[in-house]
């Protein structure tokens, strides 16, 4: 490798990470802003204009600039499939969103931190896939982190906590079902099937705005009604609401290029460092309110994801 392509290189990985880390934990950032402290009650609505994003620049990013060869589908039974990948991915965004109305980021963060587990779970259900028990074990200071920190959470609430276990479950039973049906392993697509991440993105964000859009109107009919007038009151709404959104395809795109330049473990490393900055982010932006148990909470949940990304390495 020449000097040039090295210096480059040097360059190229430390600002991909910088903006991986800065889309995901201002996405966060700023749904919990939106949410809780603009008067912007509307979950479903944000992660509409989320997917919306997405849709309209994977088009941009694949078939106007190329970012990366355009992935033809190749038969109804995989627009089946990315459709079934798209519902689960809108149940656990919007999931994560109506959480963030109710609980703290930090918290979020705590409970979001307990996916290998949920991960190991689906697995095991659905693969019939077993680890080592030395893997299992790793998961048990991840659980009762969790635990921990919940007796500890001064702004605990019971359905903030339900939704955000849930779209937990959700995201990784998403990873676990597109594991499945979108890699070759086992030989359950043919290879034509396969499709990287940016191309999965580019068919399952419109198929997600389709589905979000009927759901706003059923479960948030006033959405327009109040967010216009208060977006009047608050000339930088709509601002927020866009650069918000443009993040949400960022944090995707950026961890695809993250993983492309790096590797898929080193994105499991940063992503564990990433959780911790965000909770020390938002305590310092939101004035939460924390406690000693249920900083000790979380940072054991955290020892226990590390724990068990060295068991999976280790014991395959």
């Amino acid at each position: 490798m020449s000097s040039s392509s090295s210096s480059k290189g040097q360059v190229l990985v430390p600002s991909l990470i910088l903006l991986w880390y800065s889309s995901n934990i201002g996405v966060l950032l700023l749904n919990k802003y939106l949410l809780s402290n603009y008067g912007f009650h509307f979950p479903i609505f944000l992660t509409m204009c989320h997917m919306s994003a997405c849709a309209l620049l994977s088009y941009f990013s694949i078939v106007l600039f190329k970012l990366v060869p355009v992935q033809f589908l190749t038969s109804t039974s995989q627009f089946l499939k990315i459709s079934a990948l798209a519902i689960v991915f809108c149940a656990s965004v919007v999931g994560g969103n109506v959480s963030l109305s109710y609980l703290p980021v930090s918290f979020n963060q705590a409970v979001g931190a307990t996916t290998p587990f949920f991960t190991a779970l689906f697995a095991w259900l659905v693969t019939l896939k077993r680890e080592s028990w030395v893997t299992y074990a790793a998961l048990v200071p991840v659980v009762a982190g969790v635990v921990i920190a919940s007796g500890g959470e001064p702004m605990f609430n019971l359905f903030g906590f339900v939704m955000c276990i849930s779209a937990t479950a959700a995201r990784a039973f998403k990873s676990v079902l597109q594991g499945i049906l979108l890699s070759s392993e086992g030989s359950v697509l043919a290879e034509s099937e396969k499709l990287n991440s940016m191309n999965l993105m580019l068919y399952m964000a419109p198929v997600a705005v389709l589905v979000l859009l009927p759901t706003t109107i059923i479960m948030e009919p006033n959405v327009l009604d109040v967010i216009i007038p208060l977006g009047n009151r608050h000339k930088f709404m709509w601002l927020l609401l866009f650069v918000n959104s443009v993040m949400a395809y960022s944090a995707n795109l950026s961890n695809f290029l993250v993983t492309k330049h790096t590797s898929a473990l080193t994105l499991q490393v940063l992503g564990n460092a990433k959780g911790a900055v965000a909770v020390v982010i938002s305590i310092l932006l939101f004035r939460n309110p924390v406690t000693f148990i249920g900083i000790a909470g979380y940072t054991m949940t955290v020892i226990g994801v590390v724990l068990y990304g060295e068991a999976k390495k280790r014991f395959k």
